[in-house]
């Protein structure tokens, strides 16, 4: 059925559709079943709806699921400052088409979120981008910005980056813990990470790429916990990585830290065995973990320790990316790759039910943004998704809406794809 497309909700022709046996998921109601769906402009009107309207556009839709749009909690975009890498027109179709209606855009641009006028600036042209402040001036972890002027026109306070400085993390949080927004930090040390370019162990040997040891990540996690433990400002930490990681953070949750967690959903489906591709794609940081690792963090998101799972979409252009692995500037896209491929190797394979993805997609991701998602009911606008879970396609220039073309599946066929996409 082509790529995704975003439905305007109003139109001067009323439009009805009739999607018929369709796998209807309610994450918040719990609800999972096969069912009819009358929509009216994108509005769901009607489960089994004992009328139809003769202008109903009917559809066989066994196979597909219909479900509440996905939340991305952080991603990059290229504008402002590297527009070849990605626009933000591009940036929010690639959203669309993988099903993300809510994108939550890093401040690392160029220049960088810091200031009240860039946000007003971005969300004037496209609304449906919110925006992470950024914490310290340029994101570069030394000074404070103006926290105070953002809070009201960003979704949180982030830097995208560690800030190794403790002392400067503590003012933060007793400063920013007022203003009741979302923080979200990135435990990883630098100095301890050195050269690394793979995670440290059997594989980086194998490989002979220099490693980066688990403590790189569990070091200053412990740290940041301890912060946020005397301090009380709850704390989102992005991007745990390691088994070790998993283990504090749960711990820290059972003395009742106020903290969540996310993952990547490449540290889900890929490990450091497949980095003997040297796939430049591959160069992540932080980079992806052991087989353990990825086990670790698999069944930490299923049991709600990890709270959910991030995109963190990264393009680059093809010139900056064709280098050696250690050469090439960590990141990979993903916006339109993460629902396909997380359903096709944890849903299909039978590791996690269908809600279990979409929980951690969705309920739990508004959650670390201190929001709250209500059930879907007949007659209230919300944003939903028409998966098609089947539905083969080449993942190439010609079928993507982003820019860049960073991935490990370039070329490669793939199930699933997201068929429309309703926003409101």
């Amino acid at each position: 059925m082509g790529k995704a497309r975003s439905l305007v909700p109003h139109r001067l022709k009323i439009m009805f559709v009739l999607l018929q046996q369709v796998r209807f998921l309610d994450p918040v109601a719990n609800v999972d079943r096969v069912t009819d769906v009358l929509l009216e402009d994108g509005i769901i009107r009607a489960f089994e709806p004992s009328e139809i309207p003769e202008s109903a556009e009917r559809r066989s839709c066994s196979g597909c699921v219909l479900a509440p749009g996905l939340i991305d909690l952080y991603s990059h975009s290229g504008e402002p400052g590297f527009e070849e890498r990605e626009t933000l027109e591009s940036l929010q179709a690639a959203a669309i088409a993988g099903g993300f209606t809510r994108l939550n855009l890093l401040p690392d641009t160029t220049p960088a979120i810091d200031h009240y006028a860039i946000v007003t600036q971005i969300r004037s042209k496209f609304p449906r981008i919110n925006c992470w402040g950024a914490l310290t001036l340029n994101t570069d972890g030394q000074q404070m910005t103006e926290l105070a002027e953002l809070a009201a026109d960003v979704i949180g306070f982030t830097d995208g980056k560690a800030i190794a400085n403790l002392a400067l993390v503590r003012r933060l949080l007793e400063y920013v813990q007022p203003m009741k927004k979302a923080i979200a930090l990135w435990a990883s040390d630098p100095g301890l990470a050195g050269k690394g370019v793979i995670r440290e162990g059997t594989n980086s040997m194998r490989f002979g790429l220099p490693g980066i040891p688990v403590m790189a990540e569990s070091a200053p996690l412990a740290g940041l916990i301890e912060c946020v433990e005397a301090i009380g400002t709850p704390v989102h930490l992005m991007r745990v990585s390691t088994a070790r990681g998993v283990e504090l953070i749960r711990s820290a949750k059972s003395r009742g830290v106020p903290i969540t967690a996310s993952t990547t959903w490449l540290h889900l489906l890929l490990d450091t065995n497949s980095v003997q591709s040297y796939d430049p794609s591959l160069r992540l940081d932080p980079p992806l973990g052991n087989l353990s690792d990825r086990q670790a963090l698999i069944q930490a998101v299923q049991e709600g320790v990890i709270d959910s799972i991030a995109v963190d979409h990264s393009p680059y252009t093809y010139e900056e990316k064709t280098v050696a692995f250690g050469e090439a500037p960590p990141g990979a896209i993903g916006l339109e790759l993460a629902l396909p491929l997380l359903w096709s190797n944890l849903v299909e394979s039978g590791c996690w039910s269908a809600l279990e993805l979409w929980r951690s997609l969705t309920i739990r991701s508004a959650q670390c943004l201190g929001q709250n998602l209500n059930a879907i009911a007949p007659n209230q606008p919300s944003d939903l998704i028409l998966f098609d879970p089947n539905e083969k396609w080449t993942v190439d220039r010609s079928n993507l809406r982003s820019l860049s073309t960073n991935t490990a599946w370039l070329n490669q066929s793939i199930s699933g794809r997201v068929l429309e996409a309703w926003c409101f």
